[in-house]
């Protein structure tokens, strides 16, 4: 019995927990994958957006500003890399100058401060790597980039480190209302009972809403693909450079990352499969296409990797977060798309604010704000890693060469709370495996540490995501006939 269940432990429903976690209530997280950061978290541009775009009075529009007020402190007491590099809005056509005026009347409606159009000389002293058409653009200095997998296990570890219980591998199928008012949440291995549920599970939350309302969500997987630069083209760009957005979205974006990769995307495909996260040739030679639009000479010959991700889409193209009408302690946090990673500290806010007229729980008075991240040893001057050094040894014994990850930091990340069990969650932790090889030297000696570190977890059952994507069948002598 819980006081509160959230179903998902992407962004939004860690960033729930996390609030949740400053009252005095049970709450516990239900995650069908083996970690957090495993649904749309894992696969987006990774901006802070200032708030432009959003349709004034929106939800979106709303908790885009809030979040982006909350996202600096946050990160700060959490550990996670925020780079605050500011975004432009190009323009490449004379005639659609209005399109900027537009977008910045309605940043302004919004409460988003510091807005302007530059151009000519200043332009190209912001940005010297736009295309030659490029005529004008819509400066907004409050954007952001921050580490997505950074924030969503820290908020998570957070939530953890203040009460809250996380079960993973732990699909739910069924949610119910009991005759007392409290709800079942079933699972196959066990149900759960809860006074609240929050309904946070990303482009499923519209199987969950259906199955408590008669009033029909349907949320459309959105998808986006993206290529990934080598860290040698993170420089191409200094800011975030979006297209004047359409009715598909913001267009191609092309973006420095706080890994610093050069990160191109995304495409916005409607398609049925919730689970479609394939690339497309087509696709990627649409990006191929559209980027020059706004940028020249993208060194797409430093292309380490390519992926695509899901935005729940739903045709009212706005977050749905409230109570559900006719289901009594069932919050929907669903339709959680762009710009769903800036707005998450104030979608947990405002859904802890409802839980809150339901439940009337007390404030904690020892709530833990703070959490330790991971040592990043790439960034590290040499004094900073000569230190680190001299605290463990294994600091100085590299693992991936690609990003200079090292045995300290990859066992640091297995057993920090809700540690890595897989070779994503290492490299969602630490970034090992993101480099030019895409863990083409390093997964061996990853794995070796994996089954060194973890005593129940076999070495044949190390997988790469969890359950179905184990990367071995066994060592060779011990196989029979070996």
């Amino acid at each position: 019995m819980f006081d509160v269940v959230i179903i998902g432990a992407g962004v939004s429903g860690a960033a729930c927990a996390r609030e949740l976690s400053k009252r005095k209530l049970s709450v516990c997280v239900l995650e069908r994958e083996e970690d957090v950061c495993c649904g749309t978290t894992k696969a987006n541009s990774a901006i802070v957006h200032a708030g432009f775009d959003a349709a004034t009075g929106s939800l979106m529009a709303k908790l885009n500003v809030r979040g982006n007020e909350m996202m600096g402190p946050l990160c700060e007491d959490l550990g996670v890399d925020l780079k605050n590099i500011g975004s432009l809005v190009v323009c490449t056509d004379p005639d659609a100058r209005d399109g900027l005026q537009a977008l910045l009347d309605r940043g302004v409606a919004n409460g988003v401060p510091g807005l302007e159009i530059v151009e000519g000389e200043r332009l190209r002293e912001l940005e010297p790597n736009l295309a030659d058409e490029v005529v004008a653009a819509l400066w907004a200095p409050t954007a952001s980039i921050v580490n997505p997998f950074q924030l969503n296990w820290a908020l998570a570890e957070n939530a953890l480190a203040n009460g809250v219980e996380f079960d993973f591998n732990t699909e739910v199928t069924g949610v119910s209302r009991n005759e007392d008012g409290t709800w079942t949440v079933s699972t196959p291995g066990e149900d759960y009972t809860a006074r609240v549920v929050v309904n946070a599970a990303g482009v499923y939350a519209d199987v969950f809403h259906n199955m408590v309302s008669d009033d029909k969500m349907e949320i459309t997987p959105r998808r986006g693909q993206y290529f990934v630069l080598d860290t040698t083209a993170g420089k191409h760009v200094g800011h975030t450079v979006f297209q004047l957005p359409t009715k598909l979205g913001k267009g191609v974006l092309v973006t420095p990352t706080t890994a610093g990769n050069l990160l191109v995307g995304p495409t916005a495909e409607d398609i049925d499969n919730k689970e479609g996260t394939d690339t497309t040739a087509a696709g990627l030679q649409e990006l191929l296409d559209k980027a020059a639009l706004s940028v020249k000479n993208i060194p797409f010959r430093e292309t380490i990797t390519s992926f695509s991700g899901l935005r729940a889409h739903r045709s009212e193209h706005d977050f749905a977060i409230g109570e559900v009408e006719g289901a009594p302690g069932f919050i929907d946090c669903a339709a959680i798309e762009s710009p769903g990673l800036t707005s998450a500290p104030a979608i947990g806010e405002m859904v802890a604010g409802i839980v809150d007229g339901i439940l009337h729980p007390e404030m904690r008075d020892d709530f833990i704000a703070t959490r330790e991240g991971i040592p990043n040893v790439e960034w590290a001057t040499p004094e900073q890693w000569a230190a680190l050094i001299e605290q463990d040894p294994a600091y100085g014994r590299v693992i991936c060469r690609c990003r200079k990850v090292t045995e300290a930091q990859i066992v640091s990340a297995i057993h920090h709370p809700l540690g890595a069990r897989s070779l994503d969650g290492i490299k969602r932790r630490t970034e090992a495996c993101m480099g030019r090889c895409q863990a083409g030297f390093c997964t061996p000696k990853i794995m070796e540490i994996l089954d060194r570190e973890l005593a129940d977890l076999a070495y044949a059952d190390i997988t790469k995501a969890g359950p179905g994507s184990e990367l071995i069948v066994g060592r060779d002598k011990e196989l029979e006939g070996g």
